[in-house]
């Protein structure tokens, strides 16, 4: 049975704990011994990200020495922007040997959720059942710093009942960026805007995401104007069905 250390992410923590919540009851239903290190805290992506990079380094021990007292074999995370900060803490450490090193190890087993089920459990059919008409965006740090493009279409072509509709402009960013929205909010609107148009285009009932930032960011826009469009978080999905059994 797979050791799994939760990580849960800032914002599943205090805005989305349902994703939390799935998380941990998907990976149990397949198997994974799953615990929560209580101690654990942000990633360090916004600090980071801002050019703050010796405050990140203190953020990365904390949560580096969190981790190794879990002794996991997995760290798993329902979101690749925060799973992408955590495994660029060797960089981070590049000129600390030591850190250098641990950093290396807690990177090398720390997955996003959907590339912990497809490529380690190798899971594609998790036994989900969801009758919707969904579309799905695909977020940036996850698909193009991650390199996680198939494991999400994966698993969510094998949802019984989900019909899956393909979203225009799949790549485009949201506009949330995370302090981007705050320092170009102007710019920021114009992209999640043109997002809002490509999932209304699609006909979707719902939209999936694997990023709760993401998932913020276009669900606020679409409640503000008005567009009845249910927003969910892959996690939530993939348990739909599951949960009871």
């Amino acid at each position: 049975m797979p050791k799994v250390a939760l990580f849960v992410t800032c914002l599943s923590d205090t805005l989305f704990p349902s994703v939390g919540q799935a998380t941990v009851e998907l990976l149990e239903h397949l198997g994974c011994d799953v615990s929560f290190p209580f101690e654990q805290t942000c990633c360090g992506q916004p600090a980071y990200n801002s050019g703050y990079h010796e405050e990140t380094k203190k953020v990365a021990k904390h949560m580096i020495e969190t981790f190794e007292k879990a002794d996991a074999d997995y760290i798993v995370g329902p979101s690749g922007s925060c799973v992408m900060m955590m495994r660029d803490y060797p960089h981070l450490f590049k000129d600390d040997p030591v850190w250098k090193t641990r950093a290396e190890a807690h990177a090398s087993k720390t997955f996003e959720l959907t590339q912990f089920i497809v490529d380690i459990l190798e899971v594609t059919d998790v036994g989900a059942k969801f009758p919707a008409k969904a579309t799905y965006h695909a977020s940036c740090h996850m698909t193009r710093l991650l390199g996680i493009e198939a494991a999400p279409g994966q698993l969510l072509r094998n949802v019984d009942g989900l019909t899956m509709l393909p979203l225009e402009n799949v790549h485009n960013c949201c506009g949330f960026g995370g302090t981007f929205s705050v320092k170009m909010p102007d710019v920021s609107v114009q992209m999640v805007d043109e997002k809002v148009a490509s999932i209304l285009n699609s006909g979707a009932d719902v939209l999936i995401g694997a990023d709760a930032s993401c998932l913020m960011n276009i669900g606020g826009r679409l409640h503000k104007q008005g567009h009845p469009i249910k927003v969910m978080h892959i996690a939530e999905v993939l348990n739909e069905g599951v949960k009871q059994t």
